[in-house]
């Protein structure tokens, strides 16, 4: 009889820990997928950095120009110089041999505007990828510039860059050098910047080299419009891409997803349904391990009493 009871107690603490052992296998491993991972460091003194760089081929495809025709003559300018392109990547313009003016092209075409110079002009395009690697020389468009109001050689303006494109991290400064040529001082400039804000406006007294600078607020691809007017009203067009690098704000891209971080709290569910189900447990197997106890001392009554 003894034994009975002390297999009963042994029979009762089993479901106990069948609960326990449950309410374990729910809670640890959900709690443990729960925990933040370590934050990386900050860099300290002394440290090293990583830097990886992109390999690909340069263009191998050229821009070509369709507009103007050969041997156009113009009276005016700037003008519109468009032609097709490899699609998404930088279109730079020469006159000459002078970078006078970028854009991307887009759908396969291009189309901006440009200065002349007096006399004969000799168009020609180049196409960049982004790790700024030359492609093919287009055809050359040849036109001529007749200036119509008949000012001297020399009066007239040429504003032209190095650069057709620029960066710079959203909020930092993005500093372009540009070379002014001819004309009659002071200058005044007139600057769209391409993101929304005032008109920049700004004078120069000399000719030369000139510096201008903006703060773009949000990262993205812009085109920049610069006009320059001499005191005697002639003036120049020029043409460029500036590119903000950054974080894409909600302004100029599209929905961003959110993600939504898993909390801590939401994990006691799942640990109180199988703290709720421990008694249960507990009353089923005792219950069952009754009806066998009882069962079990019937059969050793009916044996005692044949003998």
């Amino acid at each position: 009889m003894v034994s009975h009871i002390r297999t009963l107690r042994w029979q009762w603490a089993l479901p106990i820990l069948i609960g326990i052992c449950v309410l374990l296998a729910i809670v640890i491993p959900r709690y443990a997928s729960a925990i933040n991972q370590i934050p990386t460091p900050e860099p300290q003194p002394g440290s090293y950095g990583v830097q990886a760089t992109k390999t690909q081929d340069p263009p191998t495809v050229a821009a070509s120009i369709t507009s103007p025709g050969a041997n156009a003559s113009f009276a005016n300018s700037p003008i519109t110089v468009g032609g097709l392109c490899p699609n998404e990547l930088l279109v730079q313009i020469y006159n000459n041999g002078v970078m006078v003016g970028s854009v991307i092209c887009e759908g396969g075409s291009f189309s901006l505007q440009v200065s002349l110079f007096a006399g004969i002009n000799e168009l020609t395009a180049i196409v960049y990828d982004d790790l700024e690697q030359a492609g093919p020389v287009s055809n050359i468009a040849t036109v001529n510039y007749t200036d119509t109001s008949f000012t001297a050689f020399g009066e007239l303006i040429t504003l032209t860059s190095s650069y057709g494109r620029r960066s710079a991290a959203a909020g930092s400064q993005l500093t372009w050098p540009l070379q002014l040529s001819g004309g009659t001082g002071p200058y005044a400039f007139s600057i769209d910047w391409g993101d929304g804000s005032d008109t920049e406006l700004k004078s120069q007294a000399l000719a030369g080299l000139i510096n201008i600078a903006h703060v773009y607020k949000n990262a993205g691809i812009y085109q920049v419009n610069i006009k320059v007017t001499d005191t005697n009203g002639v003036s120049a067009f020029l043409q460029v891409i500036a590119v903000s690098s950054g974080e894409v704000t909600a302004q100029n891209a599209g929905p961003t997803e959110v993600v939504a971080t898993p909390q801590p709290a939401v994990l006691w569910i799942p640990a109180a349904i199988a703290l709720a189900l421990v008694p249960v447990t507990y009353w089923i197997g005792r219950r069952s391990q009754i009806v066998s106890l009882r069962h079990k001392m019937l059969k050793e009554r009916d044996s005692y009493k044949e003998e």
